[in-house]
C-alpha cells in the first residue's frame, strides 16, 4: 500500500510540474534559455540577473518566484502574447518581443500583491548559466 501511495505522489508532483510549463511559442524559438539581465532600462541600467531554462518565463517577470500557469495567446511574427496566473491568485498578461536572439523586450501588466502592475522591460542574454546554478522552468 505504501508503495502505491509513493507513486500516485511521484506522479502528482510530476504532473504539477507539467502544468507549471507552457509550449515555447514560435516567435520566441530563436532565443535560449540562460542567464537573462532584465531592467526597466533601455540602456540595460542596474539589471536582476535570472537564469531560466525557456525565454518565454520571462513573461512571469513579476511573478518570478511563484508557481504559475502559462498560456500563449498569440503567437506571430517576433511577438508572443502569454497570459499567466499563479497559485497565490497573481496573474498577468506581458506581449515579449524577440529583437534579436539575445535581446528581447516584455510589456507586461496584471495584480500582484493585490495591486495592479503595468511596465516594460528590456532583457538581454548573458550567457550559460553557471554550474549549480538552477533554471527556472
Amino acid at each position: 500500500m505504501r508503495e502505491g501511495v509513493r507513486i500516485g505522489l511521484a506522479a502528482t508532483v510530476f504532473l504539477s510540474a507539467g502544468l507549471l510549463a507552457a509550449t515555447l511559442p514560435h516567435a520566441l524559438a530563436p532565443a535560449a534559455g540562460g542567464l537573462w539581465e532584465v531592467s526597466t532600462s533601455a540602456t540595460g541600467h542596474n539589471p536582476t540577473r535570472l537564469c531560466v531554462a525557456s525565454p518565454d518565463i520571462l513573461a512571469q517577470f513579476e511573478h518570478r518566484n511563484g508557481r504559475c500557469t502559462r498560456s500563449v495567446i498569440r503567437d506571430r511574427g517576433t511577438n508572443a502574447e502569454i497570459s499567466y496566473t499563479c497559485a497565490d491568485g497573481g496573474f498577468g498578461r506581458s506581449v515579449v518581443t524577440l529583437v534579436t536572439p539575445r535581446s528581447l523586450t516584455i510589456d507586461t501588466q496584471g495584480i500582484s500583491g493585490g495591486l495592479p502592475f503595468h511596465y516594460k522591460l528590456y532583457a538581454r542574454r548573458a550567457g550559460d548559466c553557471q554550474p549549480g546554478h538552477l533554471a527556472r522552468r
